[in-house]
């Protein structure tokens, strides 16, 4: 090999050396970044359930303070029909009251009748005394100068007769009638009386009982009042996390866009040293001069030139899309492969190690960043039980980088493999169907 070719082989090795140290350190930010995202994912989580918890407490707070309500309601409309009972009562009495001084006209007269006639009586009593013994009707009678004077004195006894017995008769019915009168609106009135005081002692419970469910009303939407404001304060916090989980986002796309222009470029440039390579080959073999040994660098991973491989042996157990598996309607991101815990996990094209660790619901996560013909991609393979490979790593195509298995959210052993064009982000918005590009 001439001077020239191994100044620019080694000028070519130099450049390709710079460029390996420069991922490392850019990945090892990446890392940093993905941590801090996960913690903001975290208590994104953690405050999310938070609010769904006070928004259940305010939701069961709202429904015991609408059965109160429902309850005082119904209360008040119990002390209204009551009110209308007592009011209706009242009127009764009223209305007893008024037959009652009605009545007492009536009492009075019949009062005077009787009395007119206990003096009546009494007179026809000290009669007979002065005259000495009872009034013989047969003498009056038998006294008679003619036949018409019979007839005047018989008619007459006839009339004293009958009206003694008028006078007892009304007497008696009189005396009777004044029993039942006062009797009837007393037990009437009484009768009355005891309905309103009934009816006072329930009105008086049912304000108790309102006065008692106001007052749990009050402490409800006090409670109710505390519940939103501590919500708020969630939300707020929330908003605010959810602010710099997309920050985060944004520095871990700009970081890993950095990684696939120095993924790209090193791609650039092992074709150039490939190229530099094969014309200094044809000008030592046109010059047969014999090639010397050959100078050892470390390269950017080999690239394939069909893209993609399967990444795993095994089973497809989910493909991409809509799918459900016990927890609702979900998009599934990527596909899954199903096989053995330990099963080897293989990079599906030559890149950068762009994350490596743990990963929320991915459980162990590997994240390598590709340039394929130009084109920067990103693949995941998660729920590892092993991680092979570190942050800043390069790896060829088809090299273990990890042991399949079921960490994270996981129904059981798999690899979830995902395909982003361009980088990975927090929304996914740019993910595609896998089999796609590695076939079936």
């Amino acid at each position: 090999m001439n001077s020239k070719s191994k100044w620019m082989l080694s000028v070519v090795s130099l450049l390709l050396a710079i460029t390996m140290v420069t991922p490392s350190v850019s990945a090892n930010d990446l890392s940093d970044l993905k941590k801090e995202q996960q913690e903001a994912e975290r208590k994104k989580s953690e405050l999310n359930s938070n609010i769904n918890e006070k928004a259940n407490a305010i939701s069961e707070n709202q429904s015991t303070l609408e059965k109160i309500v429902a309850q005082i309601n119904e209360l008040e409309n119990k002390i209204t029909e009551t009110e209308d009972k007592i009011n209706s009562v009242q009127a009764e009495i009223d209305q007893t009251i008024v037959e009652i001084e009605e009545l007492k006209a009536s009492i009075e007269e019949l009062e005077r009748k009787i009395a007119e006639r206990e003096e009546l009586l009494k007179e026809r009593a000290r009669a007979i005394q002065l005259s000495g013994g009872s009034v013989d009707y047969i003498d009056v009678l038998l006294g008679a100068n003619s036949f018409v004077d019979f007839i005047d004195r018989f008619s007459a006894v006839n009339m004293l007769i009958e009206a003694d017995r008028d006078i007892m008769r009304e007497q008696a019915e009189d005396k009777k009638l004044l029993a039942e009168q006062k009797a009837e609106v007393e037990s009437k009135l009484a009768e009355q009386e005891q309905r309103r005081a009934e009816l006072e002692d329930l009105k008086a419970s049912l304000d108790s009982k309102k006065k008692e469910q106001a007052g749990l009303k009050a402490d409800l939407e006090a409670e109710q009042k505390r519940l939103a404001k501590e919500k708020s304060d969630l939300e707020k916090e929330h908003a605010e996390v959810i602010g710099v989980s997309n920050a985060l986002a944004k520095k871990i796309a700009d970081e890993q866009a950095r990684l696939q222009e120095i993924a790209r470029k090193a791609e650039e440039e092992r074709k150039r040293k490939e190229a530099a390579e094969r014309a200094a080959a044809q000008k030592a073999a046109a010059s047969n001069q014999s090639s010397s040994s050959s100078v050892t660098t470390y390269s950017a991973p080999v690239q394939n030139s069909g893209g993609f491989i399967r990444p795993a042996a095994g089973r497809l157990s989910s493909n991409y899309g809509g799918r459900n598996i016990g927890a609702g309607h979900e998009n599934h991101l990527g596909i899954d492969i199903a096989n053995g815990i330990g099963t080897s996990i293989n990079a599906a094209a030559s890149g950068y190690v762009s994350y490596a660790g743990a990963m929320g619901t991915y459980g162990n996560v590997i994240m390598i960043t590709h340039s394929i013909n130009g084109q920067a991609y990103t693949t995941v393979y998660a729920h590892l039980s092993s991680i092979g490979v570190s942050v800043g790593q390069g790896v060829s195509q088809g090299q273990r980088i990890g042991g399949m298995g079921s960490t994270g959210r996981s129904t059981g052993s798999h690899l979830h493999f995902e395909i982003h064009i361009g980088s990975w982000n927090g929304a996914r918005s740019n993910a595609v169907n896998p089999i796609n590009y590695i076939g079936g």
